[in-house]
């Protein structure tokens, strides 16, 4: 088209705008601006127009470089997706997601699901039959040991002789603390209740398992007759009742008392035989009006 023809000047006239065209499409050219707000779809992620490829995925448009996955923000582009609860993912982490609410694992070395039990090596999981026996090269099982950073199957690991835990089962290379017949790592033989190391400490045993003092006195302990407090340590066992040791002595002279001495039943308390000699005779005689059987309990001196 020629526009003010006295001049001889040329100028193109564009099916929508003036400016030099730099697309074409079905038959028609366009600048870039228009191609853009007539055809060009915009980004889901950047909001941006998209010139050149374009990824369609999740109902939406996008830039290659745009389409990463929500979780590691990886680019989906040429490794493709996985639809996840309305989220796109790369494979690896919707296998992540998925053995989390099956709450089984990922193996470490290809990624996948692993639906029977894992291999445990260096604290990650595995599938088993990624690994050999160092020893004898037997495909290994999840039954396999770790030892000194390697894995072996379980016979020949039986053969090198190393002590096992008997809380987590894995081998010991280091100190070994024996108690209750197994072998222990040290940080793994704890309090049944509180969970504490014993590290060295006393420890009391009952129906096959290790409670420290505290946790032992107040789940199973015996509460002292005279300071109503939980024994610890040895009881004296006497009159029908339990004693810590510094508290079992005459009621009457404090002094104290063990199983070896003499000494009677009076209000339900013990008497060293000294101070029964010296009762009055009047209690003695309404002592003697009870019943036989508890004249015999109170008067008669008990030796235990």
């Amino acid at each position: 088209t020629i526009a003010g023809g006295s001049t001889g000047h040329k100028l193109l006239i564009y099916d929508t705008c003036i400016l030099h065209f730099l697309f074409q499409f079905e038959g028609r050219k366009y600048c870039e601006h228009d191609f853009q707000m007539l055809f060009a779809p915009c980004c889901h992620q950047c909001g941006e127009f998209i010139i050149g490829r374009v990824i369609k995925a999740m109902n939406s448009s996008w830039h290659p470089d745009c389409f990463c996955c929500d979780l590691c923000q990886a680019v989906l582009a040429e490794v493709g997706f996985v639809k996840n609860a309305g989220r796109h993912l790369c494979r690896p982490c919707h296998d992540r997601e998925k053995a989390h609410s099956l709450g089984k694992y990922i193996c470490q070395k290809c990624q996948a699901i692993v639906d029977d039990i894992p291999l445990i090596f260096k604290n990650d999981p595995y599938h088993p039959d990624h690994f050999n026996c160092s020893n004898c090269g037997k495909e290994l099982t999840a039954e396999a040991r770790e030892l000194r950073g390697e894995l072996y199957c379980l016979p020949c690991h039986d053969k090198l002789g190393v002590p096992i835990c008997g809380a987590c089962r894995r081998p010991i290379e280091g100190r070994v603390v024996n108690a209750m017949g197994k072998q222990w790592h040290v940080e793994h033989f704890v309090c049944a209740k509180c969970e504490k190391p014993f590290l060295g400490h006393r420890h009391y045993e009952r129906k096959g398992l290790a409670y420290c003092e505290t946790h032992y006195n107040q789940l199973f302990g015996e509460v002292c007759y005279h300071c109503n407090r939980v024994i610890e340590g040895d009881v004296v066992s006497a009159l029908n009742k339990a004693w810590c040791v510094k508290c079992f002595g005459c009621s009457t002279c404090n002094s104290k008392l063990t199983l070896k001495d003499r000494f009677v039943e009076m209000d339900l308390k013990p008497v060293c035989k000294h101070c029964y000699e010296r009762v009055p005779d009047e209690l003695k005689r309404r002592l003697s009006k009870q019943d036989p059987k508890d004249m015999r309990k109170k008067k008669m001196p008990i030796c235990l």
